[in-house]
């Protein structure tokens, strides 16, 4: 019986990184990082989207993202937050959820 050789594979490990030494401004770095490369929320999510707007105005205020969840045929929304989570951000994204008429609410928070 013949044996193929194991294919050569590079491993390393994973190391925890503060998204703020990445993106040092969460409006002008990660939101439109975000936007350009959807595939990467669409596979972290498990669902099919497309983003389609930054800082998409709901009454006085900016959602940072929406688009459609296309998996679930409505809308979706996304509000970053590249601190923890605090219930003035929440109060915001309930606003949106109610302003957009959103199924699908995404909250990316460290």
């Amino acid at each position: 019986m013949k044996y193929q050789s194991a294919p050569r594979w590079f491993l390393g490990h994973l190391e925890k990184v503060d998204p703020r030494s990445v993106w040092l401004h969460e409006a002008h770095g990660f939101t439109p990082w975000l936007l350009d490369n959807a595939e990467a929320l669409s596979e972290a999510l498990g669902i099919d989207l497309e983003l389609t707007a930054a800082e998409h105005p709901v009454g006085g205020f900016a959602l940072d993202l929406i688009g459609r969840d296309l998996t679930n045929n409505c809308v979706l929304i996304v509000e970053n937050q590249l601190t923890g989570t605090d219930h003035g951000h929440l109060g915001q994204l309930l606003t949106y959820a109610a302003g957009t008429e959103a199924g699908t609410i995404v909250w990316l928070a460290t």
